[in-house]
Formats: structure tokens, C-alpha cells, sequence
């Protein structure tokens, strides 16, 4: 299994996600992420921009979903953005 960290940024095929669950659960075969898009519509708090390099994704909070982790191969981490991250899928979860 790869060893994947909350906030590490990991490629799927062709698509750019963020891992956002936590590293306090035990080991599972697969792990909650995000898509990080290019041409997705934006709405305040719950789809912030991360910036890879000089690139801007968006965070594609709505299509959150656990992918097996052997799928993934981490590419680097957006820990810079954790706050952004997290209030992102709190107001996907809670609505505020």
C-alpha cells in the first residue's frame, strides 16, 4: 500500500487528487480524496484554488470519494492549504 499522508497530493490516471482523511485511522486499502480540476465551477469555501506550482486546481469538494490506494502514486502535498482543505469539506458536510 502507498503511503499516503492527509494533504498528500497523488495522481490517478490522468487526474490530481488530495488525500483528506485522516492519519489517526487505522490502515485500509483504500483512502478518502478529493480531484483537484482545472475547469470546474468554483463557489466560495467549498471549492478553493490550490495552487500546484504555477498551476491552479480546484478543489472538486462535491466528488469526493475513496479510491484504492495502490491506484495513487504520490506527487507531492498541499499541507499549505490544510485549513482551506478542511473547511471545504466541513461546509460540504455542514453547510456554514
Amino acid at each position: 500500500m502507498e503511503d499516503l499522508k492527509r494533504f498528500d497530493i497523488a495522481v490517478f490516471g490522468d487526474v490530481l487528487m488530495v488525500v483528506v482523511e485522516s492519519d489517526l485511522l487505522p490502515p485500509d486499502p483504500a483512502v478518502v480524496v478529493i480531484p483537484l480540476l482545472r475547469d470546474y465551477p468554483a463557489v466560495s469555501r467549498l471549492n478553493p484554488v490550490i495552487c500546484i506550482g504555477e498551476e491552479k486546481l480546484i478543489l472538486a469538494t462535491r466528488l469526493i470519494a475513496s479510491v484504492r490506494r495502490a491506484r495513487l502514486q504520490r506527487i507531492g502535498s498541499a499541507v499549505d492549504c490544510g485549513d482551506e482543505i478542511t473547511r471545504a469539506v466541513d461546509v460540504l458536510m455542514g453547510g456554514v
